[in-house]
């Protein structure tokens, strides 16, 4: 559990995890350099293992905490989410049951404003064609919502810090293409939205990275690729991406789409009728703001006449 600046919501996830129903836990809890509270809530619960180092980052805390678990398993939880009470068992006990490298769940998102706050449980990938899902999604679950193998993550090498978000997402193509999973069909875990400086908050710059993980597996597995047609492979690299910035535009997330359409315009792949959305994204962002907000204005005006 990585913990930076987390005390509103810390004793939460930490009650969620040591009342597990499955009692064989080991809580590591890395704080990323937290400078509010949540050193004195973690010292009230001496049965967590504290682990500390400068603000790094979530991902950098995980793998930290990865060396230092002893256990078969490992699952992570961030420290404003949280689980089912039966999470722990129902996971583990699926994948005692399985040859799986991995269980994963269902989860809901709670406090979502710009996304679904309805309960969700993913496909069976395994019997839905993994590698397709796998690229047609940014991520085929939340970070939390997957118990893994120790011996498998030790073996990829745990999370890639080189990249600048969506390594969770990486984690598990490393691992889901090249492995079995497995699916538990309910809703166990627990994704808290909120105002704080959430990963997921800056939709283009996370749709950017996620295109980034894509096209870098795509590129160092090609032999998974070989009976992909490439237009297909392309509208999950490239189709996607644009797709993703258009949902911004839509939604009048303007940051976002200027984003990701700046860089389509240097990257991807358009067509000529999507320049007139493109090329103003070109424009200085505030320039940008206020261009949109005109033209939002003038068609407002002309449909009350």
């Amino acid at each position: 559990m990585p913990c930076f600046n987390a005390a509103p919501y810390l004793r939460e996830a930490l009650e969620s995890v040591l009342g597990q129903t499955h009692r064989s836990v080991e809580l590591i809890v890395v704080d990323d350099g937290s400078t509010d509270e949540s050193l004195e809530i973690l010292a009230q619960y001496p049965q967590v293992q504290l682990l500390r180092q400068d603000h790094r980052g979530p991902y950098p805390a995980r793998n930290k905490g990865i060396g230092q678990a002893q256990g078969e398993y490992v699952a992570f939880l961030d420290a404003d989410d949280y689980w089912a009470p039966t999470f722990l068992e129902e996971m583990v006990a699926t994948l005692q049951r399985s040859d799986a490298a991995l269980a994963y769940c269902g989860w809901q998102n709670v406090g979502a404003v710009r996304t679904s706050a309805e309960p969700y449980v993913p496909p069976d990938y395994e019997k839905d064609g993994k590698l397709h899902a796998f690229l047609r999604s940014a991520s085929p679950w939340p970070i939390h919502a997957a118990l893994v193998k120790k011996d498998v993550l030790d073996t990829v090498g745990g999370f890639d810090e080189s990249l600048l978000t969506c390594m969770d997402y990486d984690l598990w193509l490393r691992i889901g293409l090249f492995h079995p999973i497995v699916r538990v069909p309910k809703v166990l875990a627990y994704y808290r939205h909120h105002g704080g400086g959430q990963l997921t908050d800056r939709q283009g710059r996370q749709a950017v990275n996620v295109w980034v993980v894509k096209k870098r597996f795509i590129e160092r597995h090609p032999e998974l690729f070989a009976d992909v047609p490439s237009d297909l492979l392309d509208s999950y690299l490239n189709g996607a991406l644009l797709a993703r910035g258009y949902r911004c535009y839509w939604q009048r997330d303007l940051a976002g789409a200027r984003t990701v359409f700046r860089f389509v315009l240097r990257h991807g792949s358009w067509s000529r009728r999507d320049l007139k959305y493109l090329l103003p994204a070109l424009l200085p962002s505030t320039v940008y703001v206020r261009l949109l907000k005109f033209l939002d204005l003038r068609r407002t005006g002309r449909a009350s006449v």
